[in-house]
């Protein structure tokens, strides 16, 4: 199979879809890879790291969209990139496009196969292709947030850890999954008091028995989850409805009631934000205070430490890649119900329940739609 790598356009987003390693063994496997020229030269791999290991350069985006069978990229094409796409071609990458209309129906329109990478799922449960960035996300969210309550950013001028006579700060992590955990874990190494909210009590008492007194756990209702917010400097929406649009779990009366200067971080805004007053920013531009609260929202946060995810996006990503190249979709997809789970779109079909029910499109399971 002849596999495509285009550079990401993205604004600010620097990580690539394919590691020069991870492009070997595609050639060792007897498949052609494309890449664009600097595709990778943000994250550090150069163009000669390429086709040291066998794959070639190309001068332009639009060449390795016509010369390539299947495309593997990291962030859901953006406009110009699905008008690219042909019928028949295979698409492997982050969609989110639960809230993202205009990105499902420009798939529809090209008649492609799109396989996103965040409703693969794991024999063993939970989503592995999502894991490796909700990890960096979770990690990189607690980073953000002790910048966004420093003053230089309109922040409260709070130091997370605090200082011997000052209390820290009080951080709240709602969601106890893969971000949340992550969260958590540098925030209580800072030394914050921190809070996290689940609706899950098995998850609550893993948590509780992993941190002891250094974290405190609060099933997730109404009240609770108000206090908790309101309660913060620091709130961090960590939730997910896997291939759904989040809930708006944090409502603009909450968000109202925190003290100024205080910051929320919402890992969810891929899927439309867990927070009412969330919108999609950039990391050139990554906050906006509402109700006197900083809010960073980030649509692409892995992406401002790009070597380090690049590496573990294709730790995780090469395997599948592999199946799909060495079989072809339809027996790769066949052959792996996992797999299978990630298409999304499927030659003008919307294929992934969740999509079609918030989009309002025709839901046409996986297995009908390969099937013709």
């Amino acid at each position: 199979m002849q596999v495509g790598v285009p550079k990401e356009i993205k604004a600010a987003e620097a990580r690539v879809g394919l590691t020069p390693a991870g492009a070997r063994e595609l050639v060792a496997h007897g498949h052609r890879v494309f890449v664009e020229t600097n595709a990778g030269a943000a994250a550090g791999f150069a163009d000669e790291a390429y086709t040291a290991q066998g794959a070639e350069i190309l001068d332009s985006a639009e060449a390795v969209f016509d010369a390539a069978e299947m495309i593997v990229k990291v962030k859901e094409p953006q406009p110009v990139e699905y008008k690219r796409l042909r019928a028949d071609q295979l698409l492997f990458t982050y969609l989110h496009l639960a809230p993202d209309a205009e990105q499902t129906q420009g798939l529809i329109d090209s008649g492609c196969v799109a396989i996103a990478y965040e409703t693969v799922t794991g024999a063993n449960g939970g989503l592995p292709l999502l894991s490796p960035m909700s990890e960096v996300a979770g990690r990189l969210s607690v980073q953000a947030g002790a910048a966004a309550l420093e003053n230089v950013t309109g922040g409260a001028g709070v130091l997370l850890g605090g200082v011997p006579g000052v209390p820290p700060a009080k951080v709240t992590v709602i969601g106890g999954g893969v971000v949340g955990t992550n969260a958590l874990r540098m925030a209580v190494g800072l030394g914050a008091h921190v809070t996290v909210v689940d609706k899950s009590i098995d998850r609550l008492r893993e948590l509780d028995e992993l941190y002891g007194s250094r974290l405190t756990t609060l099933y997730s209702n109404t009240e609770n989850l108000e206090s908790a917010v309101t309660e913060a400097d620091l709130v961090i929406g960590a939730v997910l409805l896997p291939g759904a649009a989040a809930p708006k779990l944090v409502t603009r009366g909450m968000i109202a009631g925190m003290r100024p200067g205080s910051a929320v971080v919402d890992v969810a805004i891929d899927q439309g934000g867990c927070f009412e007053t969330s919108r999609p920013t950039s990391h050139a531009e990554p906050t906006y205070t509402v109700d006197g609260v900083v809010h960073y929202c980030v649509t692409n946060m892995p992406g401002c430490v790009a070597r380090t995810s690049t590496f573990a996006l294709t730790n995780a990503t090469l395997p599948y890649v592999l199946q799909l190249a060495d079989k072809g979709y339809k027996q790769a997809l066949t052959d792996n119900s996992h797999l299978a789970a990630g298409l999304n779109v499927h030659k003008g079909q919307v294929t992934h329940e969740a999509v079609a029910s918030n989009l309002g499109h025709t839901y046409v399971p996986a297995a009908d739609a390969l099937a013709h």
